[in-house]
């Protein structure tokens, strides 16, 4: 867990991943009859497999994997090996090989490696094949071109995903090279991998940011966490929060304003990919592709009070972050996923509310890449709203958004950003005539509504599927829904 200041202390574990369903799928590549590929060709295109997704363990050394340099096909390998050490700035990592009498960690040194197991789990060997017999690379555990895959290690927080390009040294800790960026398709090659990745609410670094902010949770395994974790679903994430905003300056004490509620989500990350055909001479960019952000939301917050019409209000309650590793076969994928929910309020500073509203539904949102079209943005969300109080008093308009600001990536590169907003929204008129024979009379409207609004970006980081780099931001596209919750008119004369 990343140290940050006045945050929740929440059991850190690894998340666990179903991956179930396909995100973004393409046909498998088929060789027609007649006149086709050479025998190499043909064995190349034919290599494609559907990997196996599971759970990084939790009770085993950091995963990593190992495409040695010049493989076609599923040429990543799980490895015994680990990054002891990485430095982002020079590109230098440290490679440790597992032994049977590992120096014990030093306190004072936070690159020095743990002892992992001495074999693998699934039987591959711990490393590609020594390179010449002679120089830095004769005893190295790995050599010039290979591809690194590694779950979050020392130096690197989100994961590192490298290939080597020289083997410099050995030192006490292990092996030294030097490394620059790769992408996945150099590991993943030719074969396909899709699903949903369920987000563990456990793994969750929170830190609230206002007072009185209360965290809760519920696993699958039946474990709770906070006030609320056992009326949560399996799965789920609640967070409450409740503020004072700044109050009108006219307003009496009894309409100091205020809001109170909560927001629970169930996350999940969206991952695909297809590299069916890139066995084939000259393809090396994937079929297809999809990176996203999905879940279910219910949220349910109160407006009350006179609020201020002179500034609009964004008041950010909690962030949170998780890096979520998931096995893809022998490589392991970490995921960065990024939440900040907020409340905003928008008003004249002349109506005073006490309204509540309950809103639920899912959203999806995200970037899908195919050979034909590129990467193209998905954006859809169904939300209902329910109101639960609704008064209203004198003429006037005022907005109060539950929201959150929303980003994902893998191996900490930034691919979505999105920001959901669910809203609440209440508006009065109030309209006085007078006749000749002096009586008055005052009439009245009003209404409350509920909405949201969903808008995103794809970022230029997707390339790191081995998709070509984009020129630009992709806008998701801007959704917006409204409904109304409920409306009102009332009418009253004077004598003259």
């Amino acid at each position: 867990m990343r140290a940050l200041t006045r945050r929740f202390l929440v059991p850190v574990a690894l998340t666990t991943f179903a991956l179930t369903a396909s995100a973004c799928s393409a046909p498998s590549h088929q060789t027609g009859p007649g006149a086709g590929p050479t025998p190499v060709a043909k064995a190349a295109a034919d290599s494609s497999e559907q990997l196996d997704v599971a759970a990084a363990p939790t009770d085993a050394p950091t995963p990593t994997a190992v495409a040695a340099a010049g493989s076609r096909g599923n040429g990543a390998k799980k490895t015994a090996l680990t990054v002891a050490a990485y430095d982002k700035s020079t590109g230098r990592a440290v490679i440790s090989k597992p032994s049977k009498r590992s120096p014990d960690p030093s306190p004072s040194s936070p690159s020095s490696p743990s002892a992992p197991s001495t074999e693998p789990t699934d039987g591959s060997s711990d490393a590609p094949t020594a390179g010449p017999s002679d120089g830095p690379e004769s005893d190295a555990p790995v050599r010039s071109g290979d591809i690194i895959a590694s779950a979050p290690a020392p130096g690197a927080p989100d994961g590192l995903l490298a290939e080597v390009i020289e083997v410099v040294n050995e030192t006490e800790q292990g092996t030294e090279v030097r490394t620059k960026p790769t992408t996945l398709n150099a590991v993943l090659n030719d074969d396909k991998a899709d699903g949903e990745v369920p987000v563990d609410p456990s793994t969750m670094d929170v830190e609230p940011l206002v007072e009185g902010v209360k965290f809760s949770w519920a696993k699958p395994d039946g474990i709770t966490f906070g006030p609320n974790g056992a009326k949560l679903p399996l799965g789920s994430l609640r967070l409450d929060v409740g503020t004072s905003i700044a109050t009108a300056k006219d307003a009496p004490a009894s309409a100091a304003a205020s809001v109170a509620g909560f927001v629970q989500l169930s996350p999940q990350v969206e991952f695909s990919y297809d590299g069916s055909g890139n066995g084939k001479v000259g393809k090396s960019v994937p079929r297809g592709a999809f990176l996203g952000l999905s879940g279910d939301w219910d949220a349910q917050w109160r407006l009350k009070g006179r609020a201020s019409g002179e500034v609009k209000q964004r008041i950010p309650f909690a962030k949170l972050h998780a890096d979520p590793v998931i096995q893809v076969g022998p490589v392991p994928v970490v995921v960065n996923l990024d939440l900040t929910c907020y409340i905003q309020v928008e008003a004249d500073g002349r109506i005073t509310l006490d309204v509540e509203q309950k809103v639920n539904g899912d959203f999806r949102v995200g970037g899908s890449y195919s050979r034909a079209d590129g990467w193209k943005p998905v954006s859809t969300s169904e939300v209902k709203g329910t109101p639960i109080t609704a008064k209203v008093t004198a003429g006037g308009q005022a907005k109060a958004v539950l929201g959150a600001e929303a980003s994902v990536g893998l191996y900490g590169l930034v691919g979505v950003s999105a920001e959901f907003a669910p809203y609440l929204r209440g508006e009065a008129a109030v309209t006085a005539t007078a006749s000749s024979d002096g009586k008055a009379s005052i009439v009245g409207n009003w209404a409350l509504y509920g909405g949201f609004d969903l808008n995103g970006n794809l970022q230029l980081q997707l390339s790191i599927f081995g998709t070509p780099v984009f020129s630009k931001r992709v806008p998701l596209g801007s959704l917006h829904r409204e409904w109304t919750l409920v409306s009102g008119k009332g009418s009253a004369s004077t004598p003259s």
